[in-house]
């Protein structure tokens, strides 16, 4: 055998090796990127929750009128403190996420409405329009106010995990038809 050859032999093991040192960078690589992306999706699946479990707090508030009435206590069956909702989004019977309402739930404005304004076809507006002085014999046609007010309130609700550190601020506004009576003390 020539020099020559022995040489080359030589540099098929150098190249080889050259080779397997930049296979296992990219596989390196990959696997570092895989997991970035696993804990990116972690990450959105937690936050996603946590929204969720904002939102169904903040529903669970507006549908009762207690956070008119209390807004200081607006949750029925508080977990912990008053203002308080615990939410156990994977049914294992332990609380994932706790949501607090901070500041607690108030009422921006208050407008009553006129009488002139109600539908009287409309169940709920005819109920405002009920006990109303008439005129000219027919409910309704004055120009006075109703016996209901529209309100306005932003409700802030804030959810923190328990096993993650996800924490989300959601602020919504509400609109709710209230007894005008009620404005004084709801709507100050």
């Amino acid at each position: 055998m020539s020099a020559g050859m022995r040489r080359q032999k030589g540099m098929t093991l150098v190249i080889a090796l050259i080779m397997l040192v930049v296979i296992t960078l990219l596989a390196v690589s990959s696997l570092g990127t895989t997991n970035m992306n696993l804990k990116v999706v972690g990450n959105m699946q937690w936050r996603g929750e946590a929204l969720q479990a904002t939102q169904q707090a903040i529903e669970t508030v507006i549908s009762t009128p207690l956070f008119i009435a209390n807004p200081a206590n607006a949750v029925l069956t508080p977990c912990g403190t008053a203002n308080t909702l615990c939410a156990d989004l994977s049914g294992d019977g332990t609380p994932d996420y706790t949501t607090r309402f901070n500041p607690v739930p108030a009422c921006v404005s208050a407008k009553a409405i006129k009488v002139n304004e109600l539908n009287l076809a409309n169940a709920e507006d005819l109920g405002c329009a009920a006990g109303q002085a008439q005129q000219f014999g027919v409910v309704g046609t004055g120009t006075g106010d109703s016996l209901c007010a529209n309100t306005v309130w932003d409700i802030t609700a804030e959810t923190s995990a328990t096993v993650s550190r996800t924490r989300v601020t959601v602020t919504q506004g509400v609109g709710v038809r209230i007894n005008a009576d009620d404005t004084a003390t709801s709507c100050p």
